[in-house]
């Protein structure tokens, strides 16, 4: 099972990530009574589920109406959130939303440069705010979303100004971008503040993977989430529930053209780059500027190795700079390393056999190249015979 947060349209707050999780299949009487007593110690609270239209879309609206909406500090905030006793609130759902919490009160830390134990909640409030972060984190556990894939798609932040305790500010909110750095995110579409501190805090939390567009999966559940105010644009959160056929993994491309590297260097830099951690290495002939030949670079790594291999590629070629890709989604299949022994002239050796899987269903067995290669030196034979035997020894193998 995968998980998509589609905060694209119309941003992301709260209520709408509760909305959009209930319309998947949650009971909404279950979910009100955790909301309220989640809140019952910061203030009176009283929630309310409408199902109403958005531009045209159908979509669930969880309004949560505070009558005193008073600042906590974040420490009174969770010494009262340790204190709640709910057996329906269990340990993962009271960890995650102290973790929403400890987002929101870091980036209010970092925005006003003071330490966490003088931090108040204003904008986001206390009883509300705890309303909704309790619902999201009820729903997302209810429907088993703990521990399945999530993606985030672009974050649409709205724009124009909002009143705050320190005056009128642009949108977004100086806490929603801190706690949105890293994400990719979009002004607009509307003059209107659509990414809330809340709502930012939950999709940080919640989702395992950015991604600019929706990765291969098959849908199964639709929900949405409305938020409060009617717009001209469609004003929902977007959540599908599907199944992935071919798992996804993240990397990075490095490019760069070459015209004026020597053979030598270029098989060097190939083992270079494969030593430092390289997925794939690949030249490609090509005419670069002023009709010159030379080739086109390409490296397939992991984020995490991203800069060290641009560093190695910029030292060993001389070239003025690469091209990065980052976050390229590669659909990969299961891979795993079956170890068989082959019968080559009277003489048993053992090769592995690399297979790719999809749903336990074999789509590829190759025979490893270095075991096909030393065993052809040892016994003299060619190449291709040995590839040959070696696959028809795993043919007979899987039957």
């Amino acid at each position: 099972m995968v998980v998509i947060l589609d905060a694209q349209n119309s941003g992301i707050a709260g209520n709408m990530v509760v909305g959009a999780l209930l319309d998947l299949g949650v009971d909404p009487d279950a979910l009100i009574d955790i909301m309220e007593q989640s809140a019952s110690n910061f203030g009176d609270i009283s929630v309310e589920i409408k199902n109403v239209g958005r531009s045209g879309i159908a979509a669930t609206l969880v309004d949560v109406k505070c009558k005193d909406k008073e600042p906590v500090l974040y420490t009174e905030l969770i010494d009262k959130l340790n204190k709640i006793e709910n057996e329906i609130i269990t340990t993962d759902i009271l960890q995650f939303s102290k973790k929403v919490f400890n987002t929101i009160a870091e980036a209010e830390s970092k925005v006003h440069g003071i330490s966490l134990d003088k931090i108040h909640f204003h904008e986001v409030g206390a009883a509300d705010a705890v309303a909704d972060v309790f619902g999201a984190a009820y729903c997302f556990y209810e429907l088993g979303l703990d521990g399945k894939k999530v993606y985030g798609m672009p974050v649409a932040l709205g724009g124009g100004r909002v009143e705050t305790m320190h005056g009128r500010l642009s949108v977004p909110a100086p806490a929603t971008l801190e706690i949105l750095r890293g994400v990719p995110v979009f002004g607009g579409p509307v003059d209107y503040e659509l990414t809330t501190p809340t709502g930012a805090a939950l999709y940080v939390n919640m989702v395992d993977e950015f991604c600019d567009f929706y990765p291969l999966i098959t849908n199964r559940k639709i929900g949405y989430g409305a938020g409060k105010l009617d717009l001209d644009i469609s004003n929902v959160l977007r959540v599908l529930i599907g199944d992935s056929t071919v798992p996804t993994d993240k990397v990075s491309i490095i490019e760069t053209n070459i015209d004026n590297v020597t053979g030598e260097v270029l098989g060097h830099l190939f083992e270079r780059l494969m030593d430092k951690g390289a997925l794939d290495v690949t030249l490609i002939p090509a005419f670069m500027k002023k009709n010159r030949p030379g080739h086109l670079l390409r490296v397939i790594t992991t984020p995490n190795d991203c800069n060290i291999l641009a560093e190695a590629v910029i030292r060993e070629t001389g070239t003025l700079g690469v091209r990065v890709m980052p976050y390229v989604h590669r659909n990969i299949v299961e891979r795993k390393i079956v170890p068989i022994k082959v019968d080559l002239m009277g003489i048993e050796k053992n090769i592995r056999i690399k297979v790719g899987m999809i749903e336990n269903e074999v789509i590829s067995a190759t025979p490893e190249y270095e075991d096909a290669k030393k065993i052809s030196k040892e016994l003299n034979i060619p190449l291709k015979d040995v590839i040959k035997k070696a696959n028809e020894t795993f043919k007979k193998f899987r039957n």
